[in-house]
């Protein structure tokens, strides 16, 4: 098949899940148009990008020259990028086609996808149901295939929390191996771009490419970007598996519990050798996470002012009004209400007892995975407690939504690679997520896993 006919395709179901509201643009005549030019280009024998054919969707907190950047924010709705995220010239330079930009949960922070200012996304399971957030409509255009691959942002589950909703796979890369200049900052100790796709091989692909040192983002890493697409295939002959048993424990959906045993019992009797471990200080992963990120927010979002760029009230009566009324009116209740949680633990005199105490908390999860990284090589674990929840089911009860990240924070706190595999359905024929958790920089462990359990497991299972 010809790339313009697939790309016609792609946009052809874009406009027949409209109702899902997954899309926020769609970059119809320039997708076309450089699938023509790639047509042309392989017809005339020329070299192409490694990603020459692979289309992409791009989630719209992530910066594309000349369109729209709304972060799924009215205080950002008529904002235009200046340039291009350095994830997206990689992808570019490499002959990829952005077809989209996906709708998100108001600067990536939710876990619904119902706090876009631009309406929800649905779950295309179950229309009443939410895709997960933030990264929503991501999740949704790879479950619907109207592209290959799609961008998302992970701050404590964005990515993977999505993928399980949706059945797609998803990864979020060790903090510092994909650059974040042009990834717009929730909070920025935490934030990771990565892809989610239909299978583990386009996920190497793609990370081969977007991977690696960035002279624009100083936390980026330099160390070297392995072939990942040609490792996947060979799966190391030991591995140790760690089984942490706070990730078992009341609370755990049933169904998801028995489908993760189902798959672990399969790398049982693969060889894989299977090991109880503990996580002590995981109980309090959540709570950290909340208090150290909406910090963050705090910082990052001030910057949005009605001064620099981004919507402004008209006619206010002072600089003060001006301030506070266009943040009033443009932000949506779960920014105001992040932002108003981080400055107060930023405040003089709750700064020692919240903030300073959640960083120390922070190391002792990290260095909870450090040790247990000794005795294991990965760690599995639920995606998610739960299946898709109803559409408003959780939105004035926001302790409840936030409970939705328990298995997926602890990962970014750390700053340690993880990915949702798809592992089966429940009985209401909803997605259930596994977890793949890896040492910082082991991406290839966790693909190499995926690829196994996905060809040799899923595959005869589910897809025969």
């Amino acid at each position: 098949m010809k790339i313009q006919d697939k790309v016609q395709n792609f946009l052809e179901k874009i406009k027949s899940i409209n109702h899902l509201n997954a899309f926020l643009q769609v970059f119809e005549e320039e997708a076309l148009k450089k699938a023509l030019e790639l047509d042309l280009k392989i017809a005339s024998g020329e070299k192409t990008g490694k990603l020459a054919g692979l289309v992409f969707a791009v989630k719209d907190n992530i910066a594309i020259k000349g369109k729209k950047l709304t972060c799924g924010s009215r205080i950002l709705e008529n904002f235009e990028s200046i340039y291009d995220a350095t994830v997206v010239e990689r992808i570019l330079n490499e002959d990829g086609i952005i077809i989209g930009k996906t709708n998100l949960d108001e600067f990536a922070m939710g876990s619904s996808n119902e706090n876009s200012a631009f309406g929800p996304v649905k779950n295309p399971y179950d229309e009443t149901r939410v895709p997960g957030g933030s990264s929503g409509g991501s999740a949704v255009a790879i479950a619907t295939k109207t592209c290959d691959v799609a961008l998302g942002s992970d701050t404590g589950g964005s990515i993977r929390q999505p993928a399980a909703f949706c059945g797609v796979f998803g990864l979020k890369p060790t903090y510092g191996r994909v650059s974040r200049y042009g990834l717009v900052a929730f909070a920025s100790s935490f934030d990771s771009i990565g892809p989610i796709a239909n299978d583990t091989e386009t996920i190497a692909k793609v990370m081969e490419v977007i991977s690696g040192y960035d002279e624009k983002d100083s936390t980026s890493s330099n160390l070297p970007v392995q072939n990942f697409s040609e490792l996947i295939s060979r799966t190391p002959e030991k591995i140790k598996i760690g089984l942490p048993i706070e990730f078992f424990k009341e609370g755990l959906d049933e169904e998801i519990k028995s489908k993760i045993l189902d798959c672990i019992d399969f790398l049982k009797s693969n060889s894989f050798e299977i090991k109880e471990i503990s996580l002590p200080h995981l109980e309090y992963s959540i709570a950290d996470y909340y208090l150290l990120t909406t910090a963050e927010a705090s910082s990052n979002l001030s910057r949005y002012d009605g001064v620099k760029y981004g919507s402004r009230v008209d006619n206010p009566a002072s600089l003060k009004d001006m301030y506070t009324l266009t943040r009033d009116e443009y932000f949506g209740t779960e920014v105001k209400r992040r932002i108003m949680l981080g400055t107060f633990v930023l405040s003089a005199g709750y700064y020692d007892a919240y903030y300073r105490k959640a960083q120390k908390v922070r190391r002792l999860i990290q260095n909870d995975f450090l040790k247990a990284f000794q005795e294991v090589d990965l760690i599995i674990s639920p995606t998610t407690p739960t299946t898709a929840f109803k559409l408003g089911e959780k939105v004035n009860d926001p302790l409840s939504m936030y409970l939705s990240d328990i298995f997926t924070t602890s990962a970014n706190l750390a700053g340690i690679p993880a990915m949702n595999i798809p592992v089966g359905f429940d009985s209401k024929n909803l997605p259930i997520g596994m977890q793949l958790m890896a040492n910082h920089f082991r991406e290839d462990l966790i693909l190499q896993v995926s690829y196994f359990i996905e060809n040799n497991f899923i595959q005869k299972k589910y897809r025969d």
